[in-house]
Order: C-alpha cells, then structure tokens, then sequence
C-alpha cells in the first residue's frame, strides 16, 4: 500500500532538482547546435584523437593550442556513439547539466536548499550557459570539473578531510587540463580556507602542497612525456600574440557582454542581493561571507579579462568575455538567488518595525522578488530569439555589433511544433521552483 507521507516526503525532496534538470534538457532539445570557428577547430581536435591518438586538427602535428582531456572525453564519446558534431554537442550539454546540478549542491551547501534551486534554475536559464552548453566548447568540461572540485573541496575543508582535499586537487587537475581557466576556481575555495581560519602553518603548507600535486602528475605526463611539447610550451597561448587594430576597446567591455549575457533584470538582482547582505548584516551575518565571496571571484574574473582586453589591448580577452568569464558565472548564479531567501527575511523581519520602516522593508523585499520573477521569465523569451535566430552574437560593445557569435544551422523557427517542447520544458522549471516555494508563498498569501 502506497505510504503517502512517504511519497510526499520524498516528492518535496527530490522533484523541485529533477524538474529543474528535466526542464532544461527539454529546452535544450529545441536549440542549436551552435558553431562557429571555434566550434569547429575543437571538432577537428576531437577527431584527431580518433584518428592519430592525439589532438591534431588537420594533420599530424598540427595539435590544438589547449589542454588535452577535454577532446579525450570528446573522442570517447565518438568512439561509442559514432563520429558526428552533434553527438559532441550532447556530451556538451551533458556537462551543462552537471554543471547546473553542481551550482545547485554549491548553493545548498553555503546558503540552503532555496537558493540552490534557483541558483541552478537561473544559471541554466541565462543566454551564456543556454549558448555555450548547446555548442561544441570544452568550456562546459573545465566549468563542471571546476565546479566539482569546488563542491569537494568545501566539504573536505569542513569536514578536515585530507583525503578529500586530494580528491578536490584531482579533480582539479582534470578541470585545469581541459582549459586554463579552471584557475578561477582557486578563488572561491581559497577564501573558503582562509575563512576556516586555519592555525597551524605547517599544516596550511602541507595541505595546500599536497592539493596540487595531481596537478603537477598530470601536467608533466602530458606535457613532458607523451606530447613533448615542455612544461614551458604550455603557456605558449596564442590568445596573448593578436592585438586589436583599427579601435581602441571600451573599458566596459565585459559589463556590456554582461548584459547581453545575464541581462539587466538578473544584473539588477545581483546588485540588489549584495546590497540587501550589507545593508542587513546583523540579519544575514551566516551568509555575508559567501556574498563577498562571490564578488570577490565576479570583481576579480571580470578584473583580469579587462586588463587583458582593454589594458593590453589583446583582441581574443576582449571579443570572447563569454569564455574568459565563464567561471564567474555560477557566483553570479548564486548571488542572485540568494535574493529569494533574503526578501524573506526581510519580510518577517518587517513585522516588528514601526510603520515607515514596515513599509521601506516591504518594499525592499517584493522589488527583490519581481526581480527574481522577471529574470526568470525573460529567459523564456531569450530561448525564444535563440530557437527562431539562425545567427546570435554577444557584444561587447552597445553601439557596434562586434563580439562572440554563433550560427544555428537548424532553427526551427517560431511557429514550428517543437516550440510547444520548449514550453513544456519551462513549465517544468517553474512547477519546480513553485513547489518548493510553496509554504512560503503560502505565508506570503495569507498576510496579503
């Protein structure tokens, strides 16, 4: 006989996560894949390996100027499933997935269950992580083991696990092979440890040597041994060899992808986050350090890529913020989401305040909650554009339409039948985010 307390029990546990996943791989399903130059230079790499065991893109020799496991992974998947672009974008958007339910374990386990939900909700729904997790990047790969890495590595710092901190430096490892921007992942977890305030400096030492071992394992392996290039030819990225010419970059640059990439409404969300956990730090002091943790990784993402772009004037840092700032996106994410629970709080909070306070702290908390709303349902319209556009481009730039493109050979435009999936797949997302909620809006209703 069917326990229904039981089955409840385990409906609000687990359905708000897997409706948000189910959701996304439906609206997935409708869009791309995306090419481009890129896009087509990692399949060649990828299909090197198959042919002669390494990531050439043309002919022997002509390896890939980037770390190798990305296009391993890529060629184990050929090798099963058959050789073809789009069985390459379905890995990709397999990693997309994990990525959404790493940001959703992240937030769960800094700030709680609400804001990991739709953290996860609002990172797989924005234009940036839709674009790049239906295209043929290694990009999704090196975010999804840098995530994961983060995941161990808080809970090994929690716990006082060494054998977890050589787990998290593996997987580190494997995040800083497929692409060099994995480092953006020491960021968020050196804050971390520093915020565990460590005693012993022998044992800081000791810990820290030993996470980057795996590193250096892998590294020369790869480097020294079996590609012969050296460990110093590893660095040799041609992104830092082209200057722009003919204009000189704004220095807002990556603010003006931003808006292309999350939009003005999740931006103003973020803002108005870290705002709120400043303004009422007595109120939100557990989690105020993992608000500044998430800036510092956004501040200094953003920072670099700016000097690289504007700075140096270096022209693949300032045309392709999309890749250069990906790390930063799930503490956007996360950031953003925490709004939710802080509104609350703010809300009951608000009981005890004399009449203008009440209604400033009101105010305050449903501007935070129509933000939230709005963001979410405007990326509703951004998979709209994107299904029915056969070109997209991210710009940087709000009076010149230069940036990082993509072509969709397959849009199956507005009217097509297969839109309906795409609505049925956001509605999943929403019952989701709805459910969980539900006690709280609940609340909401009967004080209204």
């Amino acid at each position: 006989m069917l326990d229904l307390s039981r089955f409840r029990s385990l409906l609000t546990e687990y359905y708000p996560l897997f409706s948000i996943l189910i959701g996304v791989a439906l609206i997935s399903v409708v869009l791309g894949p995306f090419q481009n130059t890129d896009t087509q230079l990692e399949f060649s790499a990828a299909s090197g390996v198959l042919r002669w065991g390494m990531p050439f893109m043309k002919y022997a020799g002509d390896m890939i100027n980037q770390p190798p496991l990305g296009f391993y992974t890529e060629a184990l998947v050929f090798k099963i499933f058959g050789l073809s672009f789009n069985n390459g974008v379905a890995l990709i958007t397999a990693f997309g997935l994990g990525c959404t339910f790493l940001v959703y374990k992240i937030g769960k386990n800094l700030y709680g269950k609400p804001t990991g939900l739709f953290a996860a909700a609002l990172f797989a729904l924005t234009p940036w992580q839709l674009a790049l997790s239906r295209s043929f990047l290694i990009d999704v790969q090196c975010l999804f083991f840098s995530l994961l890495a983060l995941f161990v590595g808080i809970y090994s710092i929690r716990k006082n696990s060494f054998k977890l901190l050589l787990v998290s430096g593996t997987f580190f490892a494997f995040a800083f092979l497929t692409k060099f921007y994995a480092i953006y992942a020491l960021i968020p977890l050196g804050l971390f440890y520093a915020y565990s305030r460590p005693k012993n400096l022998r044992r800081i030492f000791t810990w820290v040597g030993a996470y980057f071992v795996p590193l250096a394992i892998f590294f020369f392996i790869w480097y020294q041994v079996v590609s012969g290039q050296g460990l110093l030819g590893a660095f040799a990225n041609t992104d830092f060899h082209y200057f722009n010419s003919g204009f000189v970059p704004s220095y807002f640059f990556v603010g003006n992808f931003l808006l292309s990439g999350l939009g003005w409404w999740f931006l103003a969300a973020t803002t108005l986050s870290l705002l709120i956990g400043v303004t009422f730090r007595r109120l939100f002091s557990k989690i105020l350090v993992f608000d500044l943790i998430c800036l510092a990784t956004i501040i200094i993402v953003g920072g670099v890529n700016t000097v690289l772009g504007a700075g140096l004037n270096l022209s693949s840092p300032y045309l392709n913020p999309i890749k250069y700032d990906y790390q930063a996106l799930p503490f956007f994410s996360l950031l953003a989401a925490s709004l939710a629970s802080k509104c609350f709080s703010v809300l009951n909070s608000a009981k005890s305040r004399e009449k203008l306070a009440k209604r400033i702290f009101s105010l305050i908390a449903w501007l935070g909650l129509g933000l939230l709303g709005v963001s979410i349902f405007l990326n509703l319209g951004y998979v709209h554009q994107f299904v029915a556009s056969d070109y997209i481009v991210f710009r940087v730039e709000l009076n010149r339409v230069v940036g990082y493109s993509f072509f969709n050979y397959e849009a199956i435009g507005r009217y097509s039948p297969l839109m309906s999936v795409m609505y049925v797949g956001f509605a999943f997302v929403l019952s989701g985010l709805l459910w969980a909620g539900r006690d709280k809006l609940g609340r909401l209703r009967k004080r209204t």
